[in-house]
């Protein structure tokens, strides 16, 4: 199994390496790091270097969180776009915006808001005998719901929002060096949580009395877990819009390659989610070129079929 699962990491590095190298080379132009002409330059390191490293980061970071309320919630079907996180981060960072404040408190305030959200979704679902997967996605779907009404009044209210509806979908194309830094940033720490908890988060699935016999302080795994999911996709929400589907459909990906464990499945989902969002910038940039599909458009194409052909399977047990 070890075997399979180095033979698999390997697999992974080789695929992120291919979507990034194509990534930068290929899009509505074609260019080459070696041409030195000034336009080649401008476009391959001052756009396409910023733009295919925030996808790559903002893929691990979705993949990541998903993995991570899929083992804390014990749903399969959980993601930060279908229970509301990611609704709730952009509700936070489009009232920054119009505030007109700067990134860092955008961010800020979009990670307060995404904690919310998932802290109302779960509360919501919580019952005397815990909490159940069907309400829990229910939660977060009619949570989605309204807080993408009041989204939508925030963007009406202010006409320096207006542009705004773009991003709303998911884009890279406001991809900047400074974004590049803060999404690295809090990556590097919301996915660093998520990996030293994995073990707890393994022996959390046997159930809450069996962990704590073992020694596991429950609550403040969730806790953790829950803050560095709501962390990472608060700040993707912030960089670059609602990109739903991803922390859905990879790590029932790398799932079904190397099995649950998350020691395993949270770094394994990382490199898979960046890859995966690298190829789905590029296509939204080349499919319709020289105009531009929002890359959440991309991702709801792949995503929201296998959604379904989860709650199927579900349902049909």
């Amino acid at each position: 199994m070890r075997t399979k699962i180095i033979h698999v990491y390997f697999l992974l590095l080789l695929l992120l390496a291919a979507s990034l190298a194509a990534g930068s080379l290929f899009g509505s132009v074609a260019v080459s790091p070696f041409d030195d002409s000034r336009i080649s330059e401008m476009i391959f390191w001052g756009i396409r270097i910023p733009r295919v490293l925030l996808a790559a980061i903002v893929g691990a970071m979705l993949s990541v969180s998903g993995a991570v309320l899929q083992g804390v919630l014990k749903n399969p079907l959980s993601d930060p776009y279908i229970l509301g996180i990611s609704a709730g981060g952009a509700l936070g960072a489009a009232g920054s915006i119009a505030a007109g404040l700067p990134l860092f408190v955008v961010c800020a305030v979009s990670f307060i808001s995404a904690l919310a959200a998932v802290g109302m979704v779960y509360s919501f679902s919580r019952t005397s005998s815990g909490v159940r997967p069907e309400v829990l996605v229910l939660a977060g779907v009619a949570l989605s719901s309204l807080l993408g009404a009041a989204l939508v009044a925030v963007i009406l209210a202010s006409d320096s929002l207006q542009s705004v509806y773009f991003w709303l979908f998911g884009s890279f194309s406001f991809a900047s060096p400074v974004f590049v830094k803060i999404a690295a940033a809090a990556a590097a720490a919301g996915i660093s949580v998520s990996i030293f908890f994995s073990r707890q988060l393994n022996i959390l699935l046997l159930g809450d009395e069996e962990a704590a016999s073992l020694g596991v302080n429950t609550s403040a795994v969730r806790i953790a877990m829950l803050s560095a999911a709501s962390l990472l996709s608060a700040v993707s929400v912030a960089m670059c819009g609602i990109i739903g589907f991803v922390g859905l459909i990879i790590p029932h990906i790398i799932r079904l390659a190397i099995g649950g464990n998350n020691v395993f499945l949270i770094p394994a989902s990382g490199l898979l989610g960046a890859s995966f969002l690298v190829t789905a910038d590029l296509l939204s940039r080349t499919l319709i070129s020289p105009a531009e599909l929002p890359v959440g458009v991309v991702t709801a194409f792949i995503g929201a079929p296998f959604f379904i052909y989860l709650l199927r399977r579900r349902t049909d047990v």
